[in-house]
């Protein structure tokens, strides 16, 4: 792997100006490689190459369908080089090898769907009556800012850049300075397939210079952000005041309500997909389990059996698909998730297994459950980011919906019971975007995928994410001769 890696701006591999940054393999703290950093005027450059692309209409105006098959293409790209791509993200994120390739195989089908979507964008007609014509179409919105969080640096980009480009979009990518490395097969795909110089930019920068810069710019027309309430609040407050909309999602904390009656087998699957995949480090995480009193304490020691069975080592260690764990992207994410476990256990809660860093080089914690955990406690109200689970519990239905809408956060949430009138009932009154019944991540591409309250506002995913990169015109027309 090379040792420095530059950002792309308008068709070119260019240094940054603010210099370089390190990034760290979290497996071992050793330095990875060196990225260029970009600036202030780095950003202006993308962002222009991206308007003067845009307006020349090279990529808006051409027919749908061969914008859209050149989008599918990129996905075809990033399958055809999985296994690089892969090693670089494990290497950068510290998830393991085998769980690098679903993310590649998962920002591929963005790739796929978006692509097949280009045109079913269609406008409609409206009657006014003899006389007149009149119907709606839809244009992109222009240049799309999109920033990019550091769990998921590869499906996250395909997410929101698939969706943009198939809709004519250009677009300022501004990768997360943790894992920024795997982005450059975004500039390599888009040259491969043909898209026109500046459809896409990508580069690294730090948020309080490059993402302030890109989220108060002028020329931006629409903003994509993932990541934390504070940041979200800040940009969302740049982008007002040019009056430039934004799809934010702002994390969870989200709650699986599991009944007495639920497949308890079936759920240990979902704790070891819900909360351990990528080392908790997921928006839609499963970090809260909310136990009927009366299967309490036999699920809590099935959740432990889950996170005593992981083995956690290096992600690169990690080829073939199990029950494997990598580390946490960083020391000081892994610190702040042991902090918050130490927390729990003055507040009250007890420590069923894990909680601690491991004994060796690199960011790594071990599989987390506590249990007698209160709604009130810090570690029940405030995302924790990583593999720290935790189990409340209750005794009626309504006392489960009032603990799993007890925190300011809304993004998804969970039922697991085999009685259908119950779940119904129950996914209806979580206050979250996604609801997922008998199995965590249910669903896929095709499913609206967005927050209430503090997770966020705007839906990814799904046909509905189109309408985040278009804006509706109107066309009246008033007929002669009446």
């Amino acid at each position: 792997m090379k040792s420095y890696w530059q950002n792309y701006i308008d068709g070119t591999w260019v240094d940054g100006g603010a210099g370089r940054i390190d990034v760290i393999n979290p497996a071992t703290g050793e330095k990875l490689a060196e990225h260029a950093l970009a600036d202030a005027a780095d950003v202006d450059r993308a962002v222009r190459a991206a308007k003067r692309m845009h307006l020349s209409g090279a990529l808006a105006d051409l027919r749908p369908v061969e914008r859209g098959r050149m989008v599918q293409a990129m996905g075809r790209y990033l399958l055809e080089h999985c296994d690089e791509i892969a090693e670089v993200l494990t290497l950068e994120q510290g998830k393991p090898l085998w769980e690098s390739k679903i993310e590649i195989e998962g920002a591929a089908r963005y790739f796929e769907y978006y692509g097949n979507q280009a045109e079913t964008v269609e406008g409609r007609s409206i009657p006014l009556g003899k006389g007149y014509f009149d119907f709606t179409t839809y244009e992109p919105f222009g240049v799309s800012a999109q920033i990019i969080p550091w769990n998921y640096p590869v499906e996250m980009t395909a997410r929101s850049l698939s969706a943009a480009l198939a809709t004519g979009n250009a677009c300022v990518i501004k990768t997360p300075e943790l894992t920024p490395l795997t982005n450059a097969w975004f500039a390599h795909a888009a040259e491969a397939v043909g898209l026109p110089t500046g459809a896409i930019n990508i580069l690294c920068g730090l948020g309080s210079e490059a993402g302030a810069a890109l989220s108060s710019h002028p020329d931006v027309n629409q903003i994509v952000f993932t990541g934390s309430v504070p940041t979200g609040i800040a940009i969302s407050t740049a982008a007002a005041r040019n009056v430039v909309p934004c799809v934010l999602e702002l994390g969870g904390k989200s709650a699986a309500i599991v009944h007495s009656d639920a497949d308890l087998d079936a759920f240990e699957n979902d704790v070891r997909w819900g909360i351990y995949f990528n080392a908790g480090q997921v928006c839609s995480a499963m970090s809260r389990v909310i136990a009927h009193e009366s299967i309490h304490d036999q699920l809590v020691e099935r959740i432990a059996g889950v996170a005593q069975s992981l083995t956690v080592k290096p992600g690169i260690e990690q080829t073939e698909f199990g029950p494997t764990m990598g580390a946490m992207v960083s020391e000081q994410q892994r610190d702040r998730a042991e902090a918050m476990v130490a927390q729990a256990g003055t507040e009250g809660a007890t420590l069923v297994t894990g909680g601690h860093k491991l004994n060796n080089a690199g960011a790594f914690l071990e599989p987390t459950v506590l249990a007698n955990v209160s709604p009130d406690m810090t570690i029940a109200q405030n995302e924790v980011f990583g593999p720290v689970l935790s189990v409340l519990r209750f005794s009626s239905d309504e006392e489960a919906i009032a603990i799993a809408n007890g925190t300011p956060y809304g993004l998804v949430g969970g039922v697991f019971t085999r009685d259908l009138d119950r779940a119904t009932s129950a996914a209806r009154q979580i206050r979250a975007g996604q609801v997922f019944v008998n199995e965590w991540y249910a669903g896929g591409v095709e499913t609206p995928f967005g927050g209430y309250g503090k997770s966020g506002y705007g839906r990814e995913k799904g046909r509905e994410a189109l309408w985040n990169y278009v804006q509706t015109k109107n066309i009246a027309i008033k007929l002669g001769g009446t």
